[in-house]
């Protein structure tokens, strides 16, 4: 999770371009901004000011806005009440967390309890496979929040090598699971839910309403492999300007790339979405 700067990036005639060639008319007829949380909107493990006040302006712009994390339950919900968000999805789309009335949070699933509990004990007997079988590799600091995943830290207080990152993920989809690369976990999970199908799924929850219906009215912001999803899926997905750091390892690049890292694309980013309205 260093800020150290990032390498140039590839030129490429349709993807992270600059955000002066976003069109006009598209930032002004969005209606919604998802947003990954780490590196993205933090810089060195913590929100910034500027990308506190980009998603502030962009609620009070009208504008829906949504997180959608790999970090678990337990990590993301005092940021529930204090960030200006309509929800936090985390643990890559398994789990809705969106402020209550009464000043709480309220949780929503896309399991059942039956089936989570069932997944959750297949879930630590691969992590403590990982932990005994790859040297180096141990769960993420935040695992006692996690309820639908596992995470291996491989950025945030230690740091794995390719190699490792590699073995574990390939570990995680021998035993079944899904897996993916963040910018600082290694994130493995039962079950059918991912960043899309979280972001399909609070659309309907929340605004009952069917995201592939207006996809074109949605701006994503990401900075690694796991977002990749999101940048083939949106064509307004921008990469804050630290994606480089993932670039030979994506197979879909964001459409947009900020000149800013971290929340200080960010907040480039919102700057961009809301100069058009």
């Amino acid at each position: 999770m260093s800020s150290m700067s990032s390498p140039p990036l590839p030129a490429s005639p349709h993807h992270l371009l600059p955000l002066t060639r976003w069109p006009a008319d598209a930032r002004a007829t969005l209606t919604g901004v998802f947003t990954d949380i780490d590196d993205t909107l933090t810089t060195d493990g913590a929100i910034t000011p500027d990308a506190l006040k980009a998603l502030a302006d962009l609620k009070a712009a009208g504008l829906a806005v949504v997180a959608i994390t790999g970090r678990p339950v337990g990590w993301s919900l005092p940021f529930v009440n204090s960030w200006p968000v309509d929800a936090i999805v985390a643990e890559n789309g398994a789990v809705a967390l969106r402020p209550a009335p009464n000043g709480g949070v309220e949780k929503r699933y896309q399991q059942d309890a039956a089936t989570r509990a069932a997944n959750f004990a297949r879930m630590q007997a691969v992590l403590a496979r990982i932990e005994r079988e790859i040297p180096g590799a141990g769960r993420a600091t935040d695992s006692p929040g996690r309820e639908t995943d596992i995470a291996i830290d491989h950025s945030e207080f230690v740091t794995l090598d390719d190699d490792t990152i590699a073995r574990v993920v390939a570990l995680m989809r021998g035993e079944g699971m899904h897996a993916t690369v963040s910018s600082i976990h290694i994130n493995g999970w039962y079950g059918d839910n991912d960043k899309l199908e979280g972001a399909r799924w609070i659309v309907r929850e929340l605004w009952g309403r069917t995201l592939d219906d207006e996809m074109d009215r949605w701006a994503y912001v990401g900075d690694s492999t796991n977002d990749q999803l999101m940048f083939r899926s949106f064509a307004h997905s921008i990469g804050v300007a630290n994606v480089a750091r993932f670039v030979p390892q994506l197979e879909h690049l964001p459409r947009y790339v900020t000149q800013g890292e971290r929340g200080a694309g960010f907040a480039e980013a919102a700057h961009a979405v809301l100069s058009a309205r």
